[in-house]
């Protein structure tokens, strides 16, 4: 199977595109397509390249060994220094990060405010080293890093073989739940998640929720499948911190403040008759990964099935807000997360979105004219 890279117009091959080529191929050793087309290279970088790959399978071995045996002190102090470095150098996000926190809590003072978020910058970075790792881990070496809190609280939920909703949140190291849930019970499980726009990291997070067995459903248009996996007795795990279209949610509080979220996890549970579960993966003091599995919710079913969608996805976003105000440095807020209902809050977003306007209303009176 190859990688895709999509490029608009391949003319020729540069230093930049070479090392792309290289590191891509040596990362997951296999062959690159530009396009779905045959990249035509220069005779000797072409062969420069296939020597190259020959010669880095001991390299990759020996780099995947290393990785996976580095201790967790040093992925630590490494992703502390990659997060430090984030905070300073990705000024944008670092704005949204301090004005949600500055929004949700207002009695916090400036320097808690930026206090917590260098820690959510360092907690990214963290999470990103940790990643690389968990790649090159084996089930037994991610079942050693990882402890659980609430193990029968979820064997409970699936020993009737009539599926389960896990939900979630961008909290901690959240890619680890996936791993290691396939790992510990055995139980078939379906990740539900949004298509990345770069196919390369696309591939590398959905081979990292599936190297034991799970399977990734993509959020668009997945509904029929998540219903399918639910029925089949699987765990389905769903993301519920971020937002969603109006068309495909309602409107509900979340710190209390407006927000919209997605009705999906709502309606399976109450078609399918299947628990809700929160579940988490978040970091201990020490720098220790923990899988928190909650209580189920207790569902509200009634005749009215508008009301009860409402009802019930409240209850699951006020299970998200819980775990964030326990851990609110390790909540991934670097998105505008209010920005339907108080767009005021994020005023460059609104003054691209006010450009984009007008470049399309030009557009539109150009196109008119040229007709007339």
């Amino acid at each position: 199977m190859s990688i895709l890279i999509p490029l608009s117009n391949v003319l020729y091959v540069d230093s930049s595109l070479f090392v792309c080529y290289s590191l891509a191929s040596f990362a997951f050793n296999r062959p690159i397509l530009f396009n779905n087309l045959e990249l035509f290279l220069p005779v000797k970088i072409e062969e420069q390249i296939r020597h190259n790959a020959i010669k880095t399978d001991g390299i990759r071995s020996a780099f995947v060994s290393f990785i996976a045996d580095l201790p967790h002190k040093y992925i630590l102090c490494l992703g502390r220094l990659l997060g430090r470095f984030m905070y300073f150098a990705d000024v944008p996000h670092r704005r949204i990060v301090r004005r949600n926190l500055k929004f949700v809590y207002p009695e916090w003072t400036i320097e808690r405010i930026k206090e917590t978020s260098l820690r959510i910058f360092q907690n990214i970075g963290i999470t990103f080293i940790e990643i690389c790792q968990i790649a090159c881990l084996s089930k037994d070496n991610i079942l050693s890093k990882t402890k659980v809190k609430g193990e029968k609280i979820l064997l409970d939920a699936i020993k009737e073989n009539k599926g389960a909703i896990l939900i979630s949140a961008h909290l901690g190291n959240w890619e680890i739940v996936a791993p290691f849930l396939s790992a510990s019970f055995g139980a078939p499980a379906s990740m539900v998640g949004r298509r990345l726009r770069v196919k390369l990291i696309n591939r590398l997070i959905s081979g990292l929720r599936t190297r034991f067995g799970a399977t990734v459903i993509d959020k668009e248009d997945g509904m029929p499948k998540m219903m399918q996996a639910i029925r089949e007795g699987k765990m389905l795990g769903i993301m519920l911190d971020q937002g969603t279209q109006s068309s495909m949610g309602v409107k509900v509080n979340f710190f209390n403040r407006a927000v919209t979220a997605t009705h999906g996890p709502a309606l399976l549970a109450l078609r399918c008759k299947c628990p809700v579960v929160p579940i988490f993966g978040v970091r201990e003091i020490d720098g220790s990964l923990t899988i928190i599995v909650e209580s189920p919710l207790k569902l509200k079913r009634t005749k009215d099935l508008k009301a009860d969608l409402k009802v019930n996805t409240q209850l699951m976003v006020n299970a998200i807000e819980k775990a964030v105000r326990a851990y609110p440095e390790q909540w991934f807020c670097v998105h505008k997360r209010w920005k339907k209902y108080y767009p005021q809050l994020y005023p460059e977003y609104m003054a691209r979105k006010k450009r984009r306007r007008a470049r399309k209303g030009r557009k539109i009176s150009s196109a008119k004219n040229k007709s007339d």
